[in-house]
């Protein structure tokens, strides 16, 4: 698992582009579309120019092309031809495709290539809601069926998370209008999936809210320290993984022990680990959200 990969099943092209394994198989004898080498035993392999081709040619069929007609290109005139498509194309695919492969080369320039291109015609929120986070999703499914490596997944995260950095931190230079409020945003003991904190945090902070973001893996005891400093506090936080579903009823009993004592504070989360409690026992002060764009609403 830990081994950068440099080749890749058929599987694994079929869940990087969606095309399904048989239909590969077809368009390889059909039109000679890719040369997979094969092992000793006959099981086939593909280099990361054949996934590149792949995801070129399944971007080009999505968009009207004929595999047909695709196939009688000259394999150098494909990206050419792509990126006169999406130059004219609205949809998010061209880009996602583009940070997958930036990730699966650790490509840095082409991630911020691909990165400023839209950020040219999109606002910073624009970007993250309808590019990020379906790159996001699919980085997951990706890492859970071992199509990528932890270090795929630690270099496309990390170029992320420095981009909402900077867009924060431009964003923290100006005056804040709501003093007496206070944003605080963490995630429970042994939580380390941040990026969503941190998009909530930039989205506080544009609003002009004041926000003290805590990061990874934050005790519940450490969170009562707060309370001596702040009326007035809105507690936010993200369960991706943690608390595990045997505890997380528990948590949220304890968390508002603890620190909900004041009528004014509140506790908002979400995180698909309230998918195993009932959300309709939870106390008033605390509020799910399914997404972030439903708690943004809500600031």
């Amino acid at each position: 698992m830990n081994n950068i990969k440099s080749t890749f099943s058929i599987k694994d092209l079929e869940n990087l582009t969606g095309i399904k394994a048989h239909t590969i198989r077809i368009w390889e004898k059909r039109y000679n579309l890719l040369q997979p080498e094969r092992t000793d035993t006959n099981i086939r392999f593909y280099s990361l120019e054949s996934l590149q081709k792949l995801l070129n040619v399944s971007y080009l069929n999505n968009n009207g092309f004929k595999i047909s007609k695709i196939a009688s290109l000259n394999m150098h005139d494909i990206p050419q031809l792509v990126k006169e498509v999406a130059e004219s194309d609205n949809t998010n695919n061209h880009a996602i495709d583009a940070f997958k492969l930036s990730m699966l080369n650790f490509d840095q320039k082409l991630f911020y290539d691909t990165y400023e291109g839209l950020l040219k015609d999109k606002s910073f929120s624009e970007l993250f809601y309808e590019d990020i986070i379906p790159l996001l999703s699919q980085i997951g499914l990706l890492w859970q069926t071992d199509t990528i490596t932890p270090a795929h997944e630690h270099f496309i995260t990390s170029l992320i998370r420095n981009k909402i950095l900077i867009h924060t931190e431009k964003l923290q230079s100006k005056n804040q209008k709501d003093t007496n409020k206070i944003f605080v945003l963490y995630l429970p003991d042994n939580e380390v999936h941040e990026l969503g904190l941190m998009v909530i945090n930039y989205e506080i902070v544009a609003r002009g809210h004041q926000a003290i973001f805590l990061g990874q893996s934050v005790p519940l005891d450490s969170l009562k320290d707060l309370l001596t400093y702040y009326d007035d506090i809105t507690f936010v936080s993200y369960f991706t993984v943690k608390p595990e579903k045997d505890d997380v009823n528990d948590y949220m009993k304890e968390f508002s022990e603890k620190l909900l004592t004041k009528n004014s504070n509140k506790f908002w989360v979400l995180g698909r680990m309230l998918d195993e409690i009932d959300l309709n026992s939870l106390p008033k002060e605390i509020t799910p959200f399914k997404t972030i764009k439903d708690l943004v609403k809500k600031l």
